[in-house]
């Protein structure tokens, strides 16, 4: 089951941030259809959140099609956002862990290391986008 973290200087508001994390979840195989999300009671009280909040959340990802209340009983996953890639996470999870430890080691703050990440994800579509613009 999936646990929600909040980031209290996120200026992404918090159903947003709930939202996005279940679709990270969805993503890397963490939820999958049928599984269920937690309680939204379970949810505001661990988070101080106000209920409505969570709410929105599952709603969101009810009208994106990726979640399905059922009253009285929950919300359930009812598909998946993993592609293909999914059996090669593994292998990538673990040099990626490695390759965090020496940031780490280095000084690197997360902060620092999502800038690192973001920016070379840009460069690399940048240089991608411009040798294709040449083909």
């Amino acid at each position: 089951m999936i646990e929600f973290v909040l980031d209290g200087r996120s200026k992404t508001n918090t159903y947003l941030q709930l939202v996005e994390q279940v679709k990270q979840a969805l993503r890397v195989g963490l939820l999958g259809p049928g599984d269920q999300l937690p309680k939204v009671r379970d949810v505001a009280q661990s988070l101080a959140i106000n209920p409505n909040t969570v709410l929105k959340a599952y709603r969101e990802l009810e009208i994106e099609g990726l979640a399905q209340g059922r009253p009285g009983v929950g919300t359930f996953v009812t598909r998946t956002l993993a592609g293909d890639s999914l059996a090669n996470q593994a292998d990538l999870r673990l040099e990626f862990l490695a390759w965090l430890r020496k940031a780490q080691a280095a000084g690197l703050t997360d902060e620092d290391v999502s800038a690192l990440v973001d920016t070379t994800i840009r460069a690399v579509r940048q240089a991608d986008a411009l040798q294709g613009g040449f083909s």
